[in-house]
């Protein structure tokens, strides 16, 4: 019995596969590709980092030789951001439960709360996820999440009357052109002093 084959798809199909694993084998072993979903040490922010992040901005002071007039916006003052830190903190599937990948992350934040820079002022600890799945469900689950953080976070000595969680759901996503793109899937820590 003869095998007919087609020497097109040889020639042309069964090469570019062949580079494609060739590619996909190099960056995995050099480590280039790693899974998308588990960060690793190099993502997790230091506390020393966490504390730059999340610390609020010194108070200007103008003398009185400096001061001016300027018409008022008629739109009213703005209110600058407050400092805040979203990290990426995984859960297992449709849980509150933090997975073992985000505890590092975690106690680095834990550690840069409690630092004297930080040990005064009050954090909002939000839980967000991405847009799959009903608005009331994410509503629930983004609440379960931040009170989880919020809960390893007292665990590691961070005082919980400091802490105020919760959950916003999707309705501020990070990536507004992906609504279920992996960073709205976050907690974001906000300073409130």
């Amino acid at each position: 019995m003869r095998c007919f084959t087609n020497p097109i798809l040889i020639t042309t199909a069964m090469p570019a596969f062949f580079l494609f694993r060739m590619t996909l084998l190099g960056l995995l072993a050099t480590g280039a590709i790693a899974n998308a979903q588990s960060p690793s040490a190099s993502d997790n922010p230091s506390a020393a980092q966490m504390i730059e992040q999340l610390k609020a901005p010194a108070a200007r002071t103008r003398s009185l030789r400096n001061l001016g007039v300027e018409a008022a916006d008629a739109s009213g003052p703005s209110t600058p951001a407050r400092p805040s830190l979203s990290l990426q903190i995984l859960f297992d599937l449709n849980s509150a439960r933090v997975h073992a990948q985000s505890q590092q992350a975690l106690r680095n934040l834990a550690q840069a709360l409690q630092s004297p820079d930080l040990s005064a002022a009050k954090f909002a600890v939000e839980g967000h996820t991405d847009a799959k799945g009903r608005a009331d469900y994410n509503q629930k689950l983004s609440a379960l999440r931040a009170d989880a953080v919020r809960d390893y976070l007292a665990q590691q000595g961070v005082d919980a009357s400091r802490l105020v969680p919760s959950g916003k759901g999707a309705s501020d996503l990070a990536n507004a052109a992906d609504p279920l793109a992996a960073e709205n899937r976050r907690v974001r820590i906000v300073n409130l002093e």
